[in-house]
């Protein structure tokens, strides 16, 4: 599964990315940070070229977190709204797609 994550630590994004591959999903990520037409551009294409998009409010711009929410919506785009997005958290939320595509295959 292609996941979208936006917002949160720049510094977990390695050890984030690297728990998503070893669950055999993809994660993308943006920071939030809305400076210019380029990053909402960008944002916007993340959105687009995820399966499920992740929402991290607590570090994030209040225009990003706008922005995801109506793209996802416009692309019907499943949406996971968190505060926080750390290590544990994001294992929980791979826990929960695989239970969940366990449960879809049975």
């Amino acid at each position: 599964m292609r996941i979208g994550l936006i917002g949160g630590l720049d510094r977990n994004v390695a050890a984030l990315q690297a728990l998503g591959q070893a669950k055999g999903h993809e994660v993308r990520f943006h920071t939030g940070v809305m400076a210019g037409p380029a990053s909402a551009a960008a944002l916007r294409a993340l959105v687009a070229r995820s399966e499920l998009v992740v929402l991290v409010t607590d570090i994030n711009s209040h225009n990003a977190v706008r922005t995801a929410r109506r793209e996802a919506r416009h692309l019907d785009r499943p949406l996971k709204i968190v505060r926080k997005m750390g290590h544990t958290q994001f294992a929980a939320l791979l826990h929960g797609l695989t239970d969940e595509a366990a449960t879809a295959a049975a």
